[in-house]
């Protein structure tokens, strides 16, 4: 916990992560899709003149400046995408990117990337197996040019953050997966849980009981120097908490997905990773979309304001819902939970669950 309650204060204050949904526009027809994206730019997306002021917003935060995650959609699609970058980092604010696996992922755009300085890359990977991630994908031969893609990018020095998206069929993949992660020599694994919202559907989902294997799980990996992060999942630090705390789990489906990591990657080299970053949707974590609506995320699609008629650290700092958001003033089983401070449950999936941001999260099994 060293260094929780700082970064809890530092987060009242300024995000950790400004994401910025650059655009609608993406080659790709992925069954979850967040942003519900289209192969066309949508009129009204901010232009290069308000996307400028928005970095500029975004640097009034003051040090340390947040990191400006540009995704889209596919931000490659925007011609103006290295002017941005330029300005960003003229400004101290270090930017990342998040493209789609497309014919926009050259190498010569990885080359690009690097000379301009980008601090690092997202790429989704949503299954271990060509036939799991091309179905949610909607693009036949996805997997494998993803796989190149990732592969390329790590043996040109371009810093490589894979996202993987836990969903119906990727779940009993996850050991697999870790091992095609492993022999890609990536570090850093961000594994997002389904929201449903955008094109993504409940069939999609896993149960609660399969969420909390999955997050014991995923403390497992922590131990074989993966930096491990969840989206949507925050229930991840109590579980990382109570190991390191001493508590067992066991279930049989936890049991299996272990057991198969172990196969693979053999005893873990270390202990438990104990940090804990507490950032959840509208606290350290905030999201602009391409006409400039201000939400808590990408997965709540709840206006707080617009950046064309509104400062951003004002809507950060100042909207009455997220001050209730950072206050911790919950409902249910959230409200009352000892780890409300360090996980305080996806707010994303208690709107899409009851629409209510503050609600519980229903997919955490915990009961206080």
């Amino acid at each position: 916990m060293k260094g929780v309650k700082e970064l809890i204060a530092r987060f009242h204050e300024a995000p950790l992560i400004v994401f910025w949904e650059s655009t609608k526009a993406c080659p790709l027809a992925c069954k979850h899709c967040r942003a519900d994206a289209i192969f066309k730019p949508l009129p009204g997306e901010l232009t290069t003149a308000e996307g400028k002021r928005l970095i500029e917003q975004v640097a009034e935060f003051g040090d340390p400046k947040p990191l400006l995650v540009i995704t889209g959609g596919d931000p490659l699609t925007r011609p103006d995408l290295f002017e941005l970058v330029d300005h960003a980092n003229a400004l101290g604010v270090p930017v990342s990117l998040a493209p789609a696996v497309s014919p926009n992922l050259t190498e010569e755009t990885l080359k690009e990337i690097k000379t301009h300085g980008v601090k690092s890359i997202s790429i989704s990977l949503d299954g271990a197996r060509p036939e799991t991630h091309d179905d949610l994908r909607g693009v036949p031969g996805s997997f494998h040019d993803t796989v190149k893609a990732v592969k390329t990018a790590v043996e040109m020095g371009v810093s490589v953050q894979v996202n993987t998206v836990v969903w119906r069929r990727s779940l009993p993949e996850l050991p697999e997966a870790a091992k095609l992660l492993r022999d890609l020599g990536v570090k850093v694994w961000e594994v997002f849980f389904l929201i449903v919202t955008g094109r993504a559907k409940e069939e999609l989902d896993i149960t609660p009981e399969e969420y909390e294997a999955a997050v014991q799980f995923l403390v497992d990996v922590s131990t074989y120097g993966f930096q491990v992060r969840t989206v949507e999942a925050p229930f991840y630090r109590r579980a990382k908490l109570e190991r390191l705390e001493g508590k067992s789990y066991d279930h049989p489906l936890y049991r299996d997905l272990t057991e198969r990591l172990r196969k693979y990657l053999g005893n873990p080299t270390r202990g438990v990773d104990p940090t804990v970053v507490p950032t959840r949707d509208g606290f350290g974590i905030i999201f602009v979309a391409h006409d400039g609506t201000v939400t808590p995320s990408g997965f709540l699609p709840y206006p707080l304001g617009n950046v064309r008629r509104q400062n951003l650290v004002e809507i950060y700092r100042k909207h009455p819902l997220l001050l209730k958001m950072r206050s911790g003033e919950f409902g249910g089983r959230c409200g009352i939970c000892r780890y409300r401070d360090i996980c305080g449950g996806s707010r994303a999936r208690a709107y899409a669950y009851f629409g209510d941001p503050l609600a519980e999260d229903p997919a955490c099994i915990y009961k206080p």
